[in-house]
């Protein structure tokens, strides 16, 4: 249970990064575990890619961000971020839905790696084969 009754969480995954975003009313503050954002997220790119959500939910500002983030990559990490806050805004306010299904930021994406096979030097891979 959150600590404090009005926070709202939402849990992202992808590949092995799970991110877990909690909202709660405030400035707009923005914290990835214990940093700000700027210094955990270096990329623009992936800053933006995090806060689309929040931008199309006309929402900056209005909240304080705290995200736990652990596994995978960034990149995989912003994703997975992006996941959860879309959900934690959807749970806040049902009417966003329609608009971040179409965008797709309330779809996970089910790619994984692929299992290295026995007999094998990767997934698909297969040793040099020499003739003689």
């Amino acid at each position: 249970m959150a600590k404090n009754s009005k926070d709202i969480i939402g849990v992202g995954r992808r590949k092995t990064a799970v991110s877990a975003v909690r909202l709660r009313p405030g400035s707009g503050k923005i914290d990835v575990n214990g940093r700000e954002m700027n210094d955990y997220f270096p990329s623009e790119t992936q800053r933006e890619h995090i806060l689309d959500p929040l931008v199309k939910a006309k929402s900056e500002g209005k909240f304080d961000i705290i995200i736990r983030a652990k596994g995978g990559g960034l990149m995989a990490q912003a994703t997975a971020t992006r996941l959860g806050l879309s959900r934690a805004l959807v749970s806040k306010d049902e009417t966003l839905r329609k608009d971040l299904k179409e965008l797709g930021y309330l779809t996970r994406d089910p790619r994984k790696k692929e299992r290295k096979k026995y007999g094998q030097k990767g997934a698909r891979a297969s040793f040099q084969f020499s003739k003689r």
